[in-house]
């Protein structure tokens, strides 16, 4: 189908660029500040959901700004995969913003301008990154989004956060820059072409040593997917605060990190030579398999609630790559279904342990034994969001889990549906005995309990919305299903 040509990608990806610059100019005005931020997600939500009809339709949006080397230029496309990414990430930006106007005005934290301008910055890159219609473009954005991140996770600027985000940018931009930049040199000296397309860029007859080498080079490159192990800047880079843990973490970073890799694998390797090269599907199921069970033992022995939740996130990064590596339309549907149920239910989780270190200072799981009286709201969006992640309904993780355990089954790798059970088992294990232990257990620390408050209604309402959609995803699954399929559709076509 014949592509249309706009530049309605750029302004949307401008958009929230655009709001940065006003949040610093207007930094000495608080509301100004802030309504500048939800003026801007209400925008570039409308124009993205303005394209959906089209996308949906087969058609795609395409746009290049400019020729960068010889048939590779800053150019971008928007088909079903980064449309469903640039909603998510767009549409959470809202209750993440609520939340961080509650989080940070009551304690009047420093710097709350750099902290709302880097935000912005964040969502641009993301949405950049959603839309890049070759690897080159895409590159570019993944570094922004890095470097504006930076700020961010060492916001508090004590001791923690600078030894935090240290680890952060040298995990990052040391695997980005050692691995997947020689990688994509290697891809374009090979082939002169990097971009995304369905038959994938490389010629008939390719040395399969040089296929597996340029796998392994992509997937560690791409450190932001969290696979074993380059994967320790994840839980260091908790020393966030929660806001950016929760958007940032649960979606917008680790996201760009296996969106990149599924890319790759679809638009670069590409599907039929993933399936006609059992080496090649094996690296990528075998790495994100064992990823994704370890990751799920570590995050049994946490303590510390945003640890326990960023081993959780490790593991389920990892269901996308296994699901994209079985190479079968119905395990990449499932997988690319699973980027925005998870993303709900994760940053649920996360909002719901910064509204608790707020109202009662608790970080920890031993700390929070009987909180469940105090805050049963909070609690409930917790056990909402839970079920999301492990994959029960009614939730919509339920429904993604059930296409990535149908996909391992049409696939060579049918091991993997062990895999997934087994974690979904894990995911159980690790979560439900918090919400057990708050509803019933018996207050470790009655003093705390006593001296814990309610959290402020802003810290709240957001918990409120993403539990919500957690819910909302299940019964409007098909709503999302017609991006996954039609993603899958594109991709596995002969």
């Amino acid at each position: 189908m014949e592509p249309i040509q706009s530049i309605m990608p750029v302004w949307i990806i401008l958009t929230s660029s655009v709001a940065a610059v006003l949040i610093a100019l207007l930094g000495r005005w608080p509301n100004l500040r802030e309504s500048c931020i939800f003026v801007a997600a209400v925008i570039k939500l409308g124009l993205l959901l303005s394209l959906a009809p089209a996308v949906l339709d087969g058609k795609l949006y395409e746009f290049e700004v400019m020729e960068l080397l010889p048939n590779v230029g800053l150019a971008f496309k928007v088909d079903a995969l980064g449309l469903l990414f640039a909603l998510v990430s767009v549409s959470l930006w809202i209750p993440t913003t609520i939340f961080s106007m509650g989080f940070l005005r009551p304690l009047k934290r420093h710097a709350q301008t750099r902290f709302f301008f880097f935000f912005a910055i964040a969502i641009s890159s993301a949405v950049g990154v959603a839309f890049s219609a070759n690897l080159l473009t895409l590159f570019i954005f993944y570094e922004v989004l890095s470097l504006s991140t930076y700020p961010l996770v060492t916001h508090h600027q004590d001791d923690d956060a600078i030894k935090g985000g240290r680890k952060y940018l040298t995990y990052l931009l040391g695997t980005s820059i050692a691995l997947a930049l020689p990688a994509m040199i290697i891809v374009y000296q090979q082939t002169g072409n990097l971009d995304f397309t369905n038959g994938g860029v490389f010629a008939s007859g390719t040395s399969t040593m040089l296929l597996v080498v340029l796998l392994v080079m992509f997937l560690f490159g791409f450190a932001k997917a969290g696979l074993m192990p380059f994967h320790a800047w994840l839980p260091g880079a908790m020393v966030a605060p929660a806001p950016v843990s929760a958007l940032l973490h649960a979606v917008a970073v680790v996201k760009v990190g296996v969106f990149s890799i599924i890319r790759v694998l679809t638009g670069i390797f590409g599907v039929d030579l993933l399936a006609n090269t059992p080496s090649l599907s094996t690296i990528v199921c075998v790495l994100a398999a064992v990823t994704l069970i370890v990751a799920s033992l570590i995050a049994l022995t946490q303590d510390n609630i945003k640890s326990r939740l960023a081993y959780s996130t490790i593991g389920q990064l990892s269901y996308i790559i296994l699901g994209v590596g079985l190479a079968t339309k119905i395990g990449i549907a499932g997988a690319a279904l699973h980027i925005p149920m998870h993303a709900f239910g994760k940053i649920t989780l996360f909002l719901c342990a910064g509204a608790i270190y707020q109202a009662c200072g608790a970080k920890c799981i031993s700390e929070i034994h009987g909180l469940g009286h105090k805050f049963p709201l909070t609690m409930t969006a917790f056990f909402i969001g839970s079920l999301c992640v492990i994959g029960l309904p009614p939730t919509g993780g339920f429904v993604s889990k059930w296409y990535l355990l149908n996909g391992s089954l049409d696939s060579d790798q049918q091991w993997a549906f062990a895999v997934f059970l087994t974690s979904s088992l894990l995911n159980a294990a690790y979560f439900l005995p918090i919400v057990y232990k708050a509803f019933f257990a018996t207050p470790t620390d009655p003093a705390r309990l006593d001296k814990a408050k309610e959290p402020p209604l802003l810290t709240i309402v957001p918990l409120f919305i993403t539990s919500a959609g957690c819910v909302l995803l299940f019964f409007f699954s098909d709503k999302l299903f017609q991006f996954a399929n039609r993603f899958a559709e594109m991709y596995t076509a002969q």
